[in-house]
């Protein structure tokens, strides 16, 4: 039996057999090459076929001269092509049986009236021969877990859980590198373009379905089919969070967004209305959605707002404070019998109030393991910022006490910092509790690195994590609120039914 996403009708476009290349060339500098070369050097699985008039081979594969000449219908074509003749190369392909394309050329409806006629003419050819088109005037997809690529850019980093639809290119490929640093990926990821015949809710759509994808991206100039979206987000929302950012609420927003895609905004406060309607959490800038998506696809979702803070340094523990409190986050004392479970822990210059100011520990490795654990056991905690940053010090001094050489301390130093992060990640799992790291550290650094490589979030400073958990809270909220608003209506429609 075919799973939701196999019946889906995006699914052969993401998971293709076989696909008709347009554009390739011998020349290493074209973009049909550069993008036949990303999608070979992804170790795509399936059959490529170039389609070139007078090649013979392109770039090692046997080149066929015509659509007609292919020895099958590929599942997808990939039209990298000048403007003129892309849209009598659709009528071939439809001839041929091909159902699904990709168009990466430009010079549609984002140029004027001109333009919009042949978008026209292109939409005309897709639906007569029922194609389902991605563009023109885009990347395309990659879906990292069928191994399918059709942007310029080599894939860097391993299959992910960020599903991404994207009115903008270089925000699906310039992130594989930027999501790396973090051990982040993408599921699957569209770069949609002028959405001549899919759009934006179509993807959105798909990425519910996707067992892949634990939280969903998006990055909207416009949403033209406003009712559908919120019908579509208000379905997934309860089983995934969705994340926007929405550019072109502004004059000069407005402006670059119709030269971009020929796309027609709207002001802020209207896109606010569509996402607190549809349950869909507004990011503010590039950094900050991809921020939250570390969390909703690393962490448990805290099942209240009462935030604990484990520092040991009052500057970050009070910035940290500072920055829950203007979030509307709540910072409780710890209970009676967590304070007492911690006297014997902790130095008598410690403020087990909160912030849980520690200032050192007796026992360095205790500040990762038996202290968080007595914070995250008190039922007045939701969740653990923890902001460490001399006890890794301290470690690496403790480490040269004990007799290792400054030859060995990087080797010892990265099996200690594993075996912490594994540490705070089985915390997370017994306690079904989030825990949020911060510091200043750079994100290269081994401590940071050893968390990420276990799955785990970290954010350089609190205001970035308390953003963070103030998104993750509010999700709980959205999502707890539609499916009460969504068993009202069932509930009526129920004894509306005779």
């Amino acid at each position: 039996m075919s799973t939701a996403l196999e019946q889906h009708r995006l699914y052969r476009m993401t998971h293709p057999d076989s696909i008709a290349m347009f554009g390739a060339s011998n020349n290493p500098s074209s973009m049909g090459t550069i993008i036949l070369r990303a999608l070979l050097a992804f170790r795509y699985p399936g059959k490529v076929y170039p389609v070139h008039p007078r090649e013979k081979e392109v770039q090692g594969l046997k080149a066929y001269s015509r659509v007609g000449e292919l020895p099958e219908a590929p599942d997808l074509a990939v039209i990298v092509l000048p403007t003129a003749i892309v849209c009598d190369t659709l009528e071939e392909c439809g001839a041929k049986g091909i159902r699904n394309a990709v168009i990466v050329s430009g010079g549609f409806k984002e140029v004027g009236p001109e333009g919009a006629q042949r978008e026209k003419r292109l939409v005309e050819i897709a639906d007569k021969y029922g194609i389902k088109i991605i563009g023109p005037n885009c990347l395309g997809i990659t879906n990292t877990h069928s191994r399918i690529n059709t942007t310029p850019h080599s894939y860097r980093g391993n299959p992910g859980f960020i599903g991404m639809v994207s009115q903008s290119g270089s925000f699906v490929t310039q992130m594989f590198e930027y999501l790396d640093q973090f051990g982040l990926g993408f599921s699957t990821a569209f770069s949609i373009g002028n959405e001549a015949n899919t759009d934006l809710v179509d993807c959105l759509e798909y990425l519910g379905t996707c067992p892949h994808t634990k939280v969903i991206a998006l990055y909207v100039e416009a949403i033209r089919r406003g009712r559908e979206f919120v019908e579509t987000a208000r379905k997934i929302v309860p089983e995934k969070p969705i994340v926007a950012l929405y550019v072109g609420g502004s004059e000069t927003g407005r402006k670059a967004a119709l030269s971009h895609t020929g796309s027609m905004s709207g002001p802020d406060a209207l896109y606010d209305g569509i996402f607190r309607q549809s349950g869909v959490i507004r990011a503010s800038s590039i950094t900050e959605l991809f921020d939250l998506c570390m969390a909703f696809g690393r962490l448990p979702l805290p099942q209240g707002n009462r935030v604990f803070i484990q520092t040991h340094s009052g500057g970050p523990g009070a910035v940290a404070a500072d920055a829950c409190g203007r979030a509307g986050l709540e910072l409780p004392s710890p209970s009676d019998q967590t304070r007492d479970a911690l006297k014997d822990l902790v130095p008598a210059t410690a403020s087990i109030k909160n912030p849980i100011d520690l200032t050192f520990t007796k026992d360095v490795m205790q500040f990762f393991s038996t202290i968080p654990a007595a914070l995250l056991s008190d039922p007045l905690c939701d969740l653990l910022m923890f902001y460490f940053y001399a006890p890794l010090e301290m470690i690496k001094r403790a480490l040269i006490q004990i007799g290792v050489s400054k030859e060995e301390l990087d080797k010892n130093l990265a099996g200690v910092l594993k075996s912490i992060a594994q540490q705070m990640k089985t915390l997370i799992t017994k306690s079904k509790k989030p825990v949020v790291c911060f510091s200043y550290h750079n994100t290269s650094e081994p401590a940071v690195k050893a968390l990420f490589d276990n799955d785990l979030p970290f954010y350089e400073g609190p205001e970035r994590a308390v953003r963070t958990i103030q998104a993750m809270t509010t999700y709980m909220t959205l999502k707890e609120k539609i499916a009460a608003q969504d068993k009202a209506v069932q509930a009526g429609q129920t004894q509306a039914s005779p």
